[in-house]
């Protein structure tokens, strides 16, 4: 069995990040969101790897490699442009060739990985196997229409679902589903709809299984999402200080401090992981926060919250909360007379003041 990584697209939703970085890229618990699909792939015993990427973009192909890392090989299908799941699965044929494969939307996470699923498909013997999630707003996604225990169609996006079930971003399939996407027309959005690619695999005769996930799944396609899945991951974590905690500091919970970090007269309550080099001094760290390699918090208090590299945060008289805070930015207190807001901020921002 292959597995078929998407990790194209424009991240619109988690913009001003993603204008500088592909959005499978940002971290999570300081791991970029990509590689726990990968590993998910590698602990399934997949070694057959195929990521789907911008065209003319190179930056997850650099930052990912051959996938030596995790002892895999890792092919690279450019996607020209965006045009839809299907045409993800389209572009993917000569690569995926008569093998069935595993598809996985590269920004969905989940626990307990996808071995579970891959038996299950194999031991159903159907020719597609989808994965479903309960979630509070089916309207975002592709929805099954469930009757008698069976799918009878999907519905991308409905206005009206007719269930309160997703069909998560993890799918498995044999070859017929290229017959499937080589056959949709573009829907009115203009892409080739992966629900309608499922429609078409059971009104012409396959079979098209299904399971529950009962763990938890996570689209970290906003920025609430990203601040959960940090939350979800952070909880699985142990205490292991690499670092240097002086004797005036607290810390007390699931912690990760990394190489080269200094908690100086500072507390910090878990789960929360700092990063290499970072420097948190005079300051409070509270739960589900995730500190980027090199960044300074001074003075300041922070929790649940997703702090990036080589950022400062100094002298903030209010507690951060619920933010996220991309590469070197610095969040400073001003000390010009008359006292001001002074903001330089990129397209679709998001600022609170208080």
């Amino acid at each position: 069995m292959k597995a078929l990584i998407a990790s194209g697209g424009h991240g619109t939703r988690l913009r001003p990040l993603t204008h500088t970085r592909n959005k499978h890229l940002l971290p999570i618990a300081n791991k970029p969101i990509l590689y726990y699909a990968i590993e998910a792939a590698v602990e399934a015993g997949i070694t057959e790897i195929g990521i789907v990427h911008n065209a003319g973009n190179d930056e997850v192909p650099s930052y990912i490699g051959d996938g030596s890392k995790w002892g895999v090989r890792i092919t690279y299908i450019p996607q020209e442009k965006p045009g839809g799941l299907a045409q993800v699965v389209q572009i993917s044929e000569k690569f995926i060739g008569k093998e069935s494969f595993i598809f996985y939307l590269g920004d969905n996470m989940l626990v307990g990985g996808i071995k579970r699923f891959i038996e299950e498909f194999e031991r159903s013997g159907c020719n597609c196997f989808l994965t479903l999630a309960r979630v509070r707003d089916p309207q975002r996604f592709g929805v099954p229409v469930i009757e008698n225990g069976k799918i009878i169609r999907v519905e991308e996006k409905p206005k009206n679902p007719k269930s309160n079930y997703a069909v998560a971003g993890i799918y498995l399939y044999d070859y017929h589903i290229f017959e499937a996407v080589n056959s949709i027309t573009p829907s009115e959005r203009g892409e080739l709809e992966i629900s309608d690619a499922h429609t078409y695999l059971i009104e012409h005769g396959y079979t098209v299984g299904y399971t529950e996930i009962t763990g938890w799944w996570k689209d970290t396609g906003k920025p609430a999402d990203l601040l959960e899945a940090n939350r979800l991951v952070l909880d699985s974590f142990q205490f292991r200080n690499d670092g240097e905690i002086d004797s005036l500091s607290d810390v007390a919970g699931r912690v990760v401090i990394e190489k080269g970090a200094k908690i100086i007269n500072s507390k910090v309550r878990g789960p929360a992981i700092i990063g290499k080099e970072c420097i948190i001094e005079n300051s409070y760290v509270g739960p589900y926060t995730s500190i980027g390699d090199r960044t300074q918090i001074i003075g300041s208090e922070i929790e649940y919250s997703i702090v990036l590299r080589d950022c400062k945060i100094i002298n903030i008289g209010i507690r951060i909360e619920g933010s996220i805070l991309g590469n070197d930015v610095e969040v400073v207190e001003g000390n010009s007379r008359p006292r001001v807001h002074r903001f330089m901020i990129g397209d679709q921002s998001r600022v609170e003041i208080v």
